[in-house]
């Protein structure tokens, strides 16, 4: 079922894509192309995605889709949520018992933590189920930080021994270390509002509000004073008082709200940086969740320079913001939970 759904999801995103753009061949005209071209070899995006048996596996491409590889294709798994470690040499994600059912908002909590070559090869079991929850890697691999029901915890994982514990302070997912080791980022209840994004001092657990009211999946910009995340302002005019998620850029102390993307009638989570900062992938979907419940989104991928950029029409956002610039956003194939190196992790074919 889902790898139908998925199929569905490719030839709707194709479709989009045509109707975005006009519909233009890939020639060298055509910015779309252009933006595939200068892509190809800027690393590779490694992701989850329903494989041949229809359960998720760990994928790997180059960023304009192409040589895309399945690493773990194991029926009897589902595998999800991928991220390099930060030199490249590893990368983690979770196994899920077959058939889970992939939440969207709880994914951390689910499965067991694997700990792998960053192609896939020898997968090690870190833990049992629900261990290790929402584990994000140290700036010097050599640590995770978890979102425990008992804090913020620092793990060894030479010895698998806590090494550090900071309270919860409301933060209930979604929880990532800065590349400089200073800070944590994370979903939290603060002040009164839940899905609110906070920044915490990884030495004094000192928390400040970074963006409130409806925003999530939160990531670090490589020069760790700037987050990109996930948000549904409120109040959005056209949406019927629920809204449509756009993805944003904020600085840590809250100070800069920054539109990246967004586009009436979709859902755009999963924002990826590269690691220059150069280029943003997120999923595309015109229903809430990112597509976790449907073989995953449209994966899609933009520069940073063309932000902020509106999709398709979009009038009361375009009124919003008018400062649009409209770049090329280039729409691949389906999937989840995206993440990027500049490593040659995936090797020459």
């Amino acid at each position: 079922m889902r790898k139908a759904i998925a199929c569905v999801v490719a030839i709707v995103s194709a479709l989009a894509a045509l109707a975005a753009y006009g519909g233009e061949a890939s020639t060298g005209g055509d910015p779309v192309a252009q933006l595939a071209a200068e892509l190809h070899d800027k690393g590779w995006i490694a992701f989850a995605a329903p494989g041949t048996g229809g359960a998720w596996d760990i994928f790997l491409a180059r960023p304009d889709g192409s040589d895309r590889r399945n690493l773990t294709n194991t029926p009897d798994f589902e595998e999800v949520a991928p991220r390099f470690s930060p030199d490249s040499t590893k990368m983690l994600y979770r196994r899920l018992a077959k058939g889970t059912q992939l939440d969207h908002d709880k994914w951390g909590f689910q499965g067991q933590l694997v700990i792998a070559e960053p192609d896939g090869g020898n997968p090690i079991v870190f833990g049992d189920e629900g261990e290790f929850p929402w584990a994000s890697w140290s700036p010097d691999g050599k640590r995770v930080v978890c979102l425990d029901k008992k804090g913020i915890e620092v793990v060894d994982l030479a010895t698998k021994e806590i090494v550090e514990r900071y309270p919860r302070q409301g933060i209930y997912q979604q929880l990532c270390w800065a590349p400089d080791g200073a800070w944590f980022c994370g979903v939290a209840n603060h002040g009164g509002a839940s899905w609110t994004v906070v920044r915490v001092n990884a030495k004094s657990g000192e928390l400040n509000p970074v963006r409130s009211y409806q925003n999530c999946t939160p990531d670090w910009f490589p020069d760790s004073r700037h987050i990109i995340l996930s948000s549904r302002p409120a109040g959005q005019p056209g949406a019927e008082g629920y809204g449509y998620t756009q993805l944003w850029m904020v600085s840590g102390d809250g100070q800069e709200q920054r539109l990246v993307y967004g586009e009436d009638g979709f859902h755009i989570y999963g924002g990826a940086l590269s690691p220059d900062a150069r280029y943003v992938a997120f999923t595309r979907f015109p229903k809430d969740g990112s597509g976790a419940a449907y073989g995953g989104a449209p994966l899609c991928i933009m520069r940073m320079a063309d932000a902020p950029s509106i999709g398709g029409l979009s009038p009361d956002l375009r009124r919003l913001h008018p400062d649009t610039k409209d770049g090329p956003i280039l729409v691949l194939d389906p999937a989840w939970e995206p993440h990027w190196t500049y490593a040659d992790v995936g090797g020459d074919r």
